[in-house]
C-alpha cells in the first residue's frame, strides 16, 4: 500500500482537551480523511519508510534503534500470523507490516502506550492487517490459544528489579525494568504462542546473554541466530539480537557483528 501525508493541522477540541490532528490520507484505493487525537506532548514522528508515521511522546513513550533493529533482523513470513510482545507504542509492528502480508497482533500492557499504539495504526491506515491488544503477555496465551503464531517478536524490559534505580517516569520504568514480566515470563509466553517450528526474535542486553540462551532451551526455543550490536568497530557490545526455533535441533550461527555507526537506516 503507498500512502502519502498530505497535511497534519493542529486543532484544539474544548470538550476532550486533546489536540486534534486532520490528515489527509490517499492511497491506491480511495481518498479519505482521517482524524487522529493527540495528547499534549505528544508528537507525530516520520518513520522514514515508505511513508509511515508514528505517535510519540517524551514524556510517555518514544522508541529507541533497539526496535528499528529487531524489526530489522526478524525473518518474518510473507504470510500468516505475526505476534509483536512489549510492543510500546506499535513501531515493531509497523516497521514489519512492510515486511509481510500476514496479520500482526501486538501485545502492551500499558494503557496509555496501548492507545498511543492503536492511534498510530489508524495513522498509517492498517487497521485491517494490524491488532494491537491492551493485556499482559504472562496472561495472553488463555485468550489467543497454544501455538497459533508463525511468528513471535519481542523487545522486552532488560532491566531485572534489584532494589537499584528504576526509571522515574512510571511509563518508562515499565518499559524497561522487569515490573510486571521477568526474562522467563517472556521466553514462556513466546514458547506456549508460536506454531511448532515458528520463529522467535528478541532483542536484549549483551549481559543477559547466557541467562537467555538457558531460558530459550529450558522452554524448547533452539537458539539459531546470534548477532552482537555494537556502537562502533572499538565499542564493547551493547544489544544482542537472537532468534530461536521453537522445537528447532542445536545449530547456531554466529553472525559478524553489526556496528550502528555504518548501518543503512532506511534498510529493513
Amino acid at each position: 500500500m503507498l500512502v502519502f501525508f498530505e497535511q497534519i493541522v493542529a486543532e484544539e477540541d474544548p470538550e476532550e482537551g486533546l489536540l486534534c490532528c486532520k490528515i489527509g490520507v490517499k492511497n491506491l484505493q480511495d481518498v479519505a480523511q482521517s482524524t487522529i487525537k493527540l495528547y499534549p506532548g505528544e508528537r507525530i514522528d516520520d518513520l522514514m519508510f515508505n511513508g509511515l508515521k508514528i505517535i510519540q511522546s517524551r514524556e510517555v513513550f518514544s522508541f529507541s534503534i533497539d526496535a528499528v533493529l529487531l524489526a530489522e533482523f526478524a525473518a518474518i513470513p510473507k504470510r500468516g500470523r505475526v505476534l509483536d510482545l512489549c510492543t510500546g507504542n506499535g513501531v515493531i509492528p509497523l516497521l514489519l507490516s512492510e515486511k509481510t502480508n500476514g496479520t500482526i497482533d501486538a501485545v502492551e500492557i500499558q494503557p496509555r502506550l496501548a492507545d498511543m499504539a492503536k492511534r498510530s495504526v489508524a495513522l498509517n491506515g492498517l487497521e485491517d492487517r494490524i491488532r494491537i491488544i491492551e493485556g499482559d503477555l504472562r496472561h495472553y496465551v488463555k485468550k489467543a490459544g497454544y501455538g497459533v503464531y508463525d511468528a513471535v517478536t519481542v523487545n522486552p524490559p532488560y532491566m531485572p528489579v534489584t532494589g537499584g534505580d528504576v526509571n522515574g517516569s512510571e511509563y518508562y520504568a515499565i518499559a524497561r525494568h522487569e515490573l510486571y514480566c521477568t526474562l522467563e515470563d517472556v521466553v514462556e509466553a513466546c514458547a506456549r504462542l508460536v506454531k511448532p517450528g515458528g520463529k522467535v526474535t528478541m532483542i536484549h542486553r549483551p549481559s543477559r546473554f547466557l541467562d537467555i540462551m538457558d531460558s530459550l532451551r529450558r522452554w524448547k526455543l533452539e537458539p539459531k541466530r546470534v548477532r552482537f550490536v555494537h556502537h562502533h568497530a572499538k565499542a564493547e557490545a551493547t544489544m544482542v539480537l537472537i532468534e530461536a526455533l521453537r522445537d528447532g535441533r542445536p545449530d547456531l550461527k554466529l553472525l559478524p557483528p553489526l556496528f550502528v555507526e555504518e548501518r543503512n537506516p532506511t534498510a529493513i
